[in-house]
């Protein structure tokens, strides 16, 4: 098999598959590694062949990975056990004599331990050197956060309660995930990446303050940011029953919004998509427009 694509029932891994399609890879020359056979049938309708392999299960992904040369390794949304499951992945890659792989790992300015990223940090940069190790050839997608994912940053009533995030006026680099889809596929097929890591950002950074301004001319309602203390956003997290992880999350990348960590930088999306990223601006107008 020329490619596998892990977490392929998901959204990113889906998007991919459809962009390798598009591009016109063969059908029979893509793979689609899913947990759960039964969530795949839009991934048969497409005419991929079906791989079963689990994060949990070294065997299942030994078997998986036999044959396949280039490996789209999607990183675990499995915060807690991620870094195991990593390595069960990097191992079985490893011992199924894969040719290469692409990670999707992610976009920060420092590697330091103090980062307010280290809950997702740590796994990553573990995963990175494991990679490494192996010998085998990689690309990494340091990978910003999903511009789809903006709407759970700012919560099912934020047209009534406004923004509430410790973020300051840090700005974020956010990316559609159908884009880094798209850009994954063309990595795979195409020359020039052995050994590399690609800053995948948008091109236009903004605040979460410039992102109520958005709210507030495409509502014609006035859309208040606030940016708490990490530890009053915590307590009002709590006192409304959202779960700790998801406070950590939220929390934790809000923070590193505020100390530059997930600033665009020297992005290598435009050149890697052909064409400038989705604006935060358009994708705000689609969802939140009357």
């Amino acid at each position: 098999m020329e490619i596998l694509v892990t977490g392929a029932t998901g959204n990113l891994g889906g998007a991919t598959i459809k962009a390798l399609l598009n591009k016109g890879v063969d059908k029979s020359s893509i793979g689609a590694l899913v947990r759960d056979e039964s969530k795949a049938h839009e991934l048969k309708e497409l005419g991929v062949t079906i791989v079963k392999g689990d994060y949990n299960d070294y065997d299942s992904l030994v078997n998986a990975f036999k044959g396949v040369n280039k490996l789209f390794f999607i990183s675990s949304s499995e915060v807690e056990t991620r870094q195991e499951q990593h390595m069960t992945v990097v191992k079985a890659a490893k011992e199924a004599a894969v040719n290469y792989i692409l990670y999707t790992s992610i976009q920060r300015k420092t590697d330091k331990e103090d980062s307010p990223l280290d809950f997702v940090l740590d796994s990553h940069m573990t995963t990175e050197e494991a990679i490494k190790e192996t010998g085998i050839t990689y690309t990494f997608m340091r990978n910003n956060l999903y511009l789809d994912f903006l709407p759970w940053f700012l919560g099912d009533k934020v047209l009534e309660t406004g923004v509430y995030l410790p973020a300051g006026e840090g700005k974020v680099g956010f990316m559609l995930r159908a884009e880094m889809g798209e850009i994954a596929a063309n990595l795979l097929t195409t020359d020039g990446h052995d050994n590399k890591a690609y800053n995948i950002s948008g091109t236009e950074e903004v605040s979460f303050g410039e992102v109520a301004a958005m709210l507030t001319e495409i509502t014609g309602k006035e859309i208040a940011y606030v940016s708490p203390t990490y530890d009053e956003f915590m307590e009002t997290m709590d006192k409304a029953g959202v779960p700790k992880l998801f406070a950590i999350m939220f929390g934790g990348f809000a923070q590193g919004a505020a100390q530059g960590e997930l600033e665009s930088g020297n992005t290598d999306a435009e050149r890697l998509l052909g064409r400038k990223p989705t604006a935060v601006k358009d994708f705000v107008k689609q969802v939140y427009a009357q």
